[in-house]
């Protein structure tokens, strides 16, 4: 009988602890089929607008039913990384064998998974909840893609007359970037993004690379630069050309200074051995890592079916000048990289609008102009200290303003409402003066979330606050167009100007200008209208960047609802805990997939899973939702203990014991010694 007995415990504590560790495992192995049967659905329905738990097979279903249901550990299951492949190629006969390996320990070292963040957020916090890591991936480049470069840059070299303003040679990047292109292209198929770090030794003639056509004149300043980044997934960086200096005047954050003290001027300096070289190249791949590959975003930028950008001419003369301010080269700059599959996901599509609208005819144009225009004093030195008063518009007030007459300007341009779509206008105010005129004392564009705004004047150009290799920068105000593309790039995309990120370390927004020189429409740098493989990439990613961490954000929220219900199990009945359970292992398998996705860059099928699994989620909101409404408060009445006569006995007792020992303390204790 005993026997019979023991045996029945250790059964029902076997089934005890199956119970208990089906309701802590979690669903980490793949369940068979499941892939297919997604892959299968993405097919057949490329925008998931059909719910695919609907169409789930029993077998599947029953694979996801068992995992675990606390909301804790589901928090926990949240947390999401994306791994970023970066693959470095040394280019040279200096690099040893060992420096991949000692590069890629060095990176190592420095590198960890981290947040992305946004410069801009709608709410305080700066970090979102998805992680990136390196995944990084070092090697030497053969001896004929060295000795290719080598004769191409000595022969460029050797044909270029000296230049008489300055000190460097200017080279085409073309020279070099068409021999790495086409290297690139061999390297098929691509896993991430591609540096190329070249060394090739000192030349006969110290040079730097020319972005554009022509040569520096006492009126205008080209900036010539050591690095190139391609409409491909790929950049290089010539580390023996230069040395060269970029970055504010006079004052200001993010300079790249003179000398050796910048990575990218670590072989102009004194003799270093292998191990520094590398730590210094290693902190410019680390660099690149975090301003190109994986950006900070501007403004968090939600998916929208229609995009369209409103051009808003105000013009102050009897008649338009395009010239500095053509619409269709804007606008070709975009569709070019929307047909060669670029920028848009999924069904998204792109129009351009222009509306033209005479200053004279627009009173609340003069009147938002006068209101916005503020004034600065300047000393300049002549032939004693002279205060010049200035003018500028602040584009705040000039926002708020704009913001508020949106109405008034629609009926003043015959602007159509739109329904549907997120719609972009850009405001240009082309006035008729000719004193210069920028927003905010230096730019000539400036984007905010829900518009963009720019200014011209008259005045063709001014001496602006930078300088590049010695020479002050200058600012043609008269062009406009380079400037619009990247503040519509801020405005539609969220993509983060090449010279700002966010750190978390400063919680400030960092200003480094080492990556603004080359194809990039941002900074007062550079003179290319055409993208690079750093807007496209984060102009898609940030759009799913937005929809996952809202997907996990809502997801936070129902588990911490369940929670302070009392749990799934006191919430959930058991038909409703079931589906409870399929619905988020489906939920997160999908999130899963589309973080691997946009780790291998396949932007359209990361989309497919964020918008398959909205269909999860708001059925998991569905369910806690019913489920709450059906909760009935309930008071549960218990009867009054017995009075505890035993224990309250049992001290009458030993209080009387006490009393009585106290009164017989002289007679108990008295001294023995008194009786002799």
């Amino acid at each position: 009988m005993a026997t019979t007995a023991g045996a029945a415990a250790v059964v029902l504590l076997l089934l005890l602890l199956s119970v208990v560790t089906t309701s802590t495992i979690s669903l980490s192995y793949p369940i068979m089929g499941l892939d297919s049967f997604l892959s299968q659905q993405s097919r057949l329905d490329p925008q998931a607008t059909n719910d695919s738990f609907l169409s789930l097979p029993s077998h599947l279903r029953k694979a996801l039913s068992s995992a675990s249901t606390h909301h804790r550990h589901l928090i926990s299951s949240l947390q999401l990384s994306l791994s970023v492949s970066l693959r470095v190629i040394l280019v040279g006969p200096s690099f040893s064998s060992g420096a991949p390996s000692l590069l890629s320990s060095y990176l190592s070292a420095v590198s960890s998974s981290d947040h992305f963040h946004v410069i801009s957020p709608f709410s305080t916090d700066h970090r979102h909840h998805t992680k990136h890591s390196l995944h990084l991936d070092a090697s030497l480049a053969s001896s004929s893609l060295s000795s290719q470069i080598s004769y191409a840059l000595r022969s460029q070299i050797s044909s270029t007359p000296n230049s008489l303003r300055s000190p460097l040679l200017s080279i085409p990047y073309t020279t070099v970037d068409n021999i790495i292109r086409q290297h690139f292209e061999k390297e098929k198929p691509h896993e991430g993004v591609y540096i190329y770090l070249l060394n090739l030794g000192p030349q006969s003639k110290s040079y730097a690379y020319n972005y554009g056509s022509g040569e520096s004149s006492p009126a205008y300043t080209k900036c010539f630069g050591s690095l190139w980044t391609g409409k491909d997934r790929y950049l290089w960086v010539d580390l023996a050309a230069g040395p060269v200096d970029y970055g504010p005047a006079l004052s200001g954050d993010g300079v790249l200074p003179r000398g050796e003290f910048h990575p990218l001027a670590a072989l102009h300096g004194g003799p270093k051995s292998e191990k520094a070289l590398l730590a210094d190249f290693a902190s410019l791949v680390h660099s690149a890592y975090q301003v190109l590959v994986v950006p900070s975003l501007r403004i968090p930028v939600p998916f929208e079916n229609s995009l369209i950008v409103q051009f808003v001419h105000v013009y102050g003369g009897e008649n338009k000048d395009s010239n500095g301010l053509d619409w269709k080269t804007i606008e070709r700059t975009f569709t070019d990289e929307v047909n060669e599959g670029g920028l848009l996901l999924g069904d998204q599509s792109l129009r351009f609008k222009t509306y033209d609208l005479r200053y004279a005819d627009c009173a609340i144009c003069s009147f938002a102009i006068s209101r916005s225009t503020n004034s600065y004093t300047s000393r300049f030195l002549f032939d004693n200290y002279t205060l010049i008063v200035s003018e500028y518009l602040d584009s705040k007030r000039l926002h708020q303003i704009l913001l508020d007459s949106a109405g008034e300007f629609r009926r003043l341009a015959n602007i159509p409402e739109e329904e549907f779509g997120r719609v972009l206008p850009v405001y240009v105010f082309d006035l008729d003066q000719n004193a210069l005129l920028l927003l905010d004392r230096y730019h000539q564009s400036v984007a905010f979330k829900d518009m963009v705004i720019a200014v011209r004047t008259r005045n063709a150009q001014t001496v602006s606050d930078y300088s590049c290799n010695g020479r002050h920068m200058f600012t043609q105000t008269r062009e406009l167009e380079r400037p619009l593309v990247g503040s519509i790039l801020q405005s539609m995309w969220g993509v983060s100007p090449t010279h700002l990120s966010w750190s978390p370390r400063h919680n400030s927004t960092l200003v480094d200008y080492t990556w603004s020189v080359g194809q990039t429409p941002f900074g007062p740098f550079s003179e290319t209208l055409s993208l690079s493989f750093v807007q496209k990439d984060a102009a898609r990613r940030n759009i799913l960047l937005t929809s996952l961490n809202y997907s996990l954000t809502s997801a936070i929220d129902v588990l911490e609802s369940i929670a302070a219900h009392g749990g799934e199990r006191n919430l959930l009945k058991r038909g409703r805990l079931v589906e409870f359970v399929q619905r988020w292992n489906l939920f997160k398998y999908k999130l899963d997939k589309a973080v691997s996705a946009l780790s291998h860059l396949d932007f359209e099928m990361a989309l497919y899973f964020l918008r398959s699994s909205d269909h999860d989620l708001y059925a998991i909101h569905s369910l806690v939702y019913h489920a709450s409404q059906e909760m009935e408060a309930s008071l549960v009445c218990f009867k009054d203990p017995p009075f505890p006569w035993a224990s309250f006995s049992g001290s009458v007792v030993v209080v009387f014991a006490l009393f009585y020992v106290y009164t017989k303390r002289e007679k108990l204790f008295s001294n023995k010694r008194k009786q002799f």
